[in-house]
């Protein structure tokens, strides 16, 4: 009976429920505190892995400078640049972009180019000179000057031929393996992977067919990772390669990350356009080889058959004409 009294006593039960309500107060307020912030921590793993990412990217195009940049100038190219101010004397301005789509990146390879700029038409003009006035000279004097002339105008040209020459290979090299690359890289994408970790991916396994563009992927992933724009990373992809190709994937890209479109089906569309440009790439070639076998057919396959065909009849009627 007291523990019934006890219970139902008014004050107990104001005690009970005014002790309820403190506990349930308390565990409002350190509720928050216990338990573990998951957000957080998932934004703090997501911040260290892409500082990672940013630390490694830059630690292979550390390794691979030697393909991304040129070497270092040597010390007698460099003060002779500086001491004839060669740079304003032959200013280009779209070397930086010549020399970044041939795969040569820094200071080091200007230098180097407006060096053999120079150069170059010095060496091949005293070479020619050389030549005509030993070898050739019982050439006139009007020819000796026009082989010295061109002479000049080669070296004055070959740097930039050279450039053009390497550009068009690295970029024929990039765009053989490109389709391949957009395969996987959707297949990594539609897997779960974002973009920086698919096109890292992407890199290391399409580096044993292209080098080129493994390269590229790889300086992609790294300005993903620090530019302060992403778009810039693509806009500077496709401004690398010069490719048509390739602009469109790299717009395609920034229209994706811009209106929030499902990048996989961008990736999928994009894969099977430059499959097809690839497609149609072969085609052109091969419906441009007749006419360039036109001239060696005529130069060595039509003597050989008139020779067969009227051989015979060549020696027959000489037979006849000594007989008689």
């Amino acid at each position: 009976m007291d523990i019934v009294e006890f219970l139902t006593d008014p004050m107990t039960i104001a005690g009970l429920l005014g002790a309820g309500a403190c506990f349930a107060t308390v565990m409002t307020l350190a509720t928050p505190m216990l338990t573990e912030d998951k957000l957080g921590s998932r934004l703090k793993e997501v911040a260290k892995r892409r500082e990672e990412l940013r630390k490694k990217s830059r630690q292979d195009l550390a390794r691979g400078a030697g393909g991304l940049q040129h070497k270092n100038a040597n010390q007698f190219a460099r003060g002779l640049v500086d001491r004839l101010q060669l740079q304003t004397a032959l200013a280009d301005d779209t070397l930086s972009e010549k020399l970044i789509r041939a795969g040569l990146r820094g200071q080091a390879a200007q230098t180097m180019f407006y060096f053999y700029r120079a150069a170059l038409p010095i060496g091949f003009g005293i070479l020619t000179a050389l030549y005509v006035f030993t070898i050739g000279a019982e050439t006139t004097a009007q020819m000796k000057l026009a082989i010295v002339v061109g002479g000049v105008a080669i070296g004055f040209y070959a740097p930039n031929l050279y450039l053009k020459n390497r550009a068009d290979n690295r970029r024929t090299k990039i765009m053989e393996a490109f389709p391949d690359a957009l395969d996987m890289l959707l297949i990594c994408v539609e897997a779960g992977m974002s973009i920086e970790l698919a096109l890292q991916r992407v890199g290391q396994e399409i580096a044993p067919a292209s080098v080129e563009l493994a390269e590229e992927l790889a300086l992609t992933t790294a300005e993903l990772s620090y530019l302060p724009d992403r778009r810039m990373a693509y806009e500077n992809l496709a401004r690398r390669t010069d490719h048509p190709g390739v602009k469109s994937v790299a717009m395609a890209m920034t229209q994706a990350e811009k209106y929030g479109t499902p990048v996989g089906q961008a990736l999928r569309v994009m894969a099977k356009e430059n499959r097809e440009l690839r497609l149609s790439e072969a085609e052109k070639k091969a419906a441009s080889l007749p006419p360039k076998l036109t001239v060696p057919m005529i130069v060595f396959f039509l003597p050989v058959l008139f020779a067969v065909i009227i051989g015979p009849a060549a020696i027959q009627v000489t037979q006849i004409m000594s007989t008689q």
